[in-house]
């Protein structure tokens, strides 16, 4: 990809990956530049969410970005709180966030999946108004649909690994499977 294609992707929307009655919806912070030029979910070279999902145990192989729609045949889906691409996080305002949480909520209501697995704590915390939400599951549910919060696979998170981050994403692979609900899960779990 060019720079020039990169900075002509700023502000595009990627479609989402969703239909309803999914197992898991995960909810990514925006597109990078990268997932807007390609229309793939998660598409920059750094980011480690294609890795962990499978190493968590969500897919039987590692899926490249250009086969999200695979995701859908395991009753998984992907969105983002703030649909619009950027080439950081950090150009996004809190009344971006909030109006996200608002949008996605929504969603959420329409798909009905089980459970809304968001991809940034921070994310979570500002969309949602949940100043002290931990990584893990929280108390909060979109309708009938439990929530989680999960590590950012971008790989400027630096505080997790790739290994850390997929035992985090198995936790929530682990209640999905057996349906457990979230309150038999440690909700002080520390990020």
């Amino acid at each position: 990809m060019t720079p020039e294609e990169l900075q002509a992707a700023r502000d595009r929307v990627v479609p989402d990956v969703v239909t309803g009655g999914l197992r898991v919806l995960f909810c990514g912070i925006n597109p990078s530049l990268t997932t807007a030029v390609t229309g793939h979910h998660f598409a920059h070279p750094g980011n480690r969410f294609w890795p962990v999902l499978h190493l968590s145990g969500f897919t039987p192989r590692r899926l490249r970005p250009s086969e999200q729609s695979e995701l859908l045949g395991y009753g998984l889906g992907i969105t983002n709180v703030v649909a619009r691409a950027t080439a950081r996080a950090d150009e996004l305002s809190a009344d971006e966030y909030r109006a996200g949480g608002e949008a996605l909520s929504a969603k959420v209501a329409e798909l009905a999946p089980l459970w809304l697995a968001v991809v940034g704590v921070t994310a979570y915390r500002t969309a949602f108004g949940e100043r002290r939400a931990r990584i893990g599951p929280q108390e909060r549910t979109v309708g009938g649909t439990r929530v989680w919060a999960l590590p950012n696979p971008s790989g400027l998170n630096a505080h997790w690994t790739v290994t850390t981050m997929a035992a985090e994403y198995a936790r929530l692979r682990a209640a999905v499977d057996q349906g457990t609900d979230p309150s038999a899960y440690d909700m002080r779990h520390e990020a």
